[in-house]
């Protein structure tokens, strides 16, 4: 079958005005290479299975042809009823792509309605959703068992199409028997779209289950950036010194712009949260304990640029994705579906980060796939990003895989990541104050951050605002809650004296600072001028303060 011509621009795929307005609106001026393969055929209601790298657009590759064909249903006949069906494999992946197809049918008002199923809400919350009879409607496999099987959706009549998203995670994460069970719901003539980052085995079992005939777009892109567009580096640091190089780096702006740094366990999130506030340097964290309303609402903040640094784990997918498979007939352990809860949070895989230019394996993933997929999370669409790696002597077999691997990738026998020159003879003062601060770092502060963080999403909870309204001698309990064992942050270690820059790097932070300085002044005029006139005692204490700064 003849593929659709090369060059083709959103309005020339025959959109509705509403939809190209929406696209216009979120500032996307030309489709992906996913998108122009697999719009046309998508819009014919052919079986399509996509494959393309993370970050090539995929989501709007499906999301744009169901919306216009929604609004084609919608010509020719006014009953509303759930026609478009769309599976993820994640909580976090099913809010992202509800989040798209809101954005994407902004314009259509309450023509086009959209429900999210994937979040833990009490059965009558899911009933009400579906009692409005969504056109669109985002779950994961599990949740839209649950509401097929007791009758709250019904889409044999009026199913059209089913999309599976992260395909090659659904097996991995147990939905299984899930989806084998959905699948006995749907009427025997609809569209299916399959979307995968590779073509496991997982998938072609799905796809036999799934599709029929199918278009089967294996775009020839690489699994990642290649040439100038993602720089890969590499330090040899050990435990002791991981710490100091970050520190070093983001504290002398030798890292700018975003940057995801990765652990590889909740614990160590926390850990380097709160070794980086002890030198002033803000960040958030993203972790599989957090409630998905908390996750969904850091990551915007992050794109957002509330914050330039989020320390994310995903240790359980990085480490052994078996450990989440779900065996054919046993139910699973309740440690086994603890550990496939962590899984389906891990933050390498599909999750939107926006234009981030530096991903920092603090701790060095533990296989080839998990490597893909956390610099999968720069270097995307158009935008250039870089890799830095620390590696330690028992993990020099797992670099010398990545590296063999990005040989191929690049075609070239020769190719190595870069390294990442440190010397630490000129920032010794540096590594004197990262191991002071490290050290500082116990068990216990680590145990009492994570309670103060379960305290404030408590706080802030919805749900408990009225049984607080009810007992507010509860919440001046928790309120009253013995102090927490943080730990003490010295305001001076902020600030990087002039003495402790190495010579190399001089005229870089005299930049910097000249930028400080200039902004701080513009800042005190700002001060001076507010004040009046006729009260020279505010006056002079403004002069005094920017003396004294």
């Amino acid at each position: 079958m003849d593929e659709p011509g090369p060059g083709l621009n959103f309005h020339e795929f025959e959109l509705d005005d509403r939809l190209l307005r929406d696209i216009a609106r979120l500032g996307w001026i030309s489709p992906t290479l996913v998108q122009e393969k697999a719009i046309p055929f998508l819009l014919e209601g052919k079986d399509v299975l996509i494959r393309a790298r993370t970050g090539s657009g995929k989501t709007a590759a499906f999301a744009i042809p169901i919306i216009q064909n929604v609004l084609r249903y919608k010509t020719e006949t006014a009953v509303r009823e759930t026609s478009v069906l769309v599976m993820a494999p994640s909580q976090d992946l099913c809010h992202q792509i509800a989040k798209v197809f809101a954005s994407l049918t902004y314009s259509c008002g309450p023509l086009i309605r959209v429900a999210d199923l994937s979040s833990k809400e009490e059965k009558a919350t899911h009933r009400h959703l579906l009692a409005e009879r969504p056109d669109i409607v985002v779950s994961t496999p599990g949740r839209l068992r649950t509401v097929l099987a007791d009758g709250t959706l019904n889409v044999r009549e009026s199913l059209r199409c089913v999309t599976i998203d992260e395909a090659d995670l659904m097996f991995t994460f147990g939905f299984e028997k899930d989806l084998k069970e959905v699948l006995k719901h749907f009427p025997p003539v609809h569209q299916s779209v399959l979307c995968s980052a590779t073509l496991e085995e997982d998938v072609t079992q799905m796809k036999k289950m799934v599709l029929r005939n199918p278009v089967i777009l294996k775009l020839e892109e690489p699994q990642l950036a290649v040439g100038t567009q993602l720089t890969h580096y590499q330090i040899e640091a050990e435990e002791v010194d991981k710490a100091a190089i970050l520190y070093t780096v983001l504290k002398l702006k030798l890292i700018q712009g975003k940057c995801i740094i990765f652990v590889k366990s909740v614990d160590r999130c926390y850990r380097l949260k709160l070794f980086l506030e002890q030198f002033g340097i803000r960040s958030c964290i993203l972790n599989s304990e957090l409630p998905i309303k908390i996750r969904c609402h850091t990551v915007h903040q992050f794109n957002q640029g509330s914050y330039d640094i989020i320390i994310a784990s995903d240790e359980l997918m990085a480490e052994n994705p078996a450990l989440v498979k779900r065996k054919s007939d046993k139910k699973p352990s309740t440690k086994q579906l603890l550990q496939q809860t962590e899984a389906e949070s891990s933050v390498s895989r599909g999750i939107d980060f926006q234009c981030v230019s530096c991903v920092v394996n603090f701790d060095f993933p533990s296989d080839l796939n998990s490597y893909i997929h956390r610099a999968g999370r720069t270097a995307r669409g158009q935008n250039n990003g870089s890799v830095l790696s620390f590696v330690g002597i028992e993990e020099l077999e797992l670099k010398r895989n990545v590296e063999e691997f990005l040989q191929t990738l690049s075609n070239d026998a020769e190719f190595s990541m870069k390294d990442f020159n440190f010397n630490f003879d000129e920032v010794e003062a540096f590594r004197y104050r990262a191991k002071d601060a490290w050290r500082a770092i116990t068990k216990i502060s680590i145990r009492e951050a994570r309670i103060k963080e379960l305290k404030m999403e408590i706080f802030n909870s919805e749900k408990l605002k009225s049984f607080f309204e009810e007992n507010p001698r509860d919440l001046q309990t928790l309120r009253h809650d013995r102090p927490l064992h943080t730990v003490h942050v010295q305001e001076h270690l902020g600030d990087v004296p002039e003495y402790l820059v190495p010579a190399a790097l001089k005229p870089m932070v005299d930049i910097m600072n000249a930028k400080r300085k200039k902004k701080m002044s513009e800042k005190y005029a700002a001060a001076k001028k507010r004040a009046k006139s006729d009260n020279p005692l505010l006056v002079n204490g403004i002069d005094y303060m920017k003396k004294g700064w």
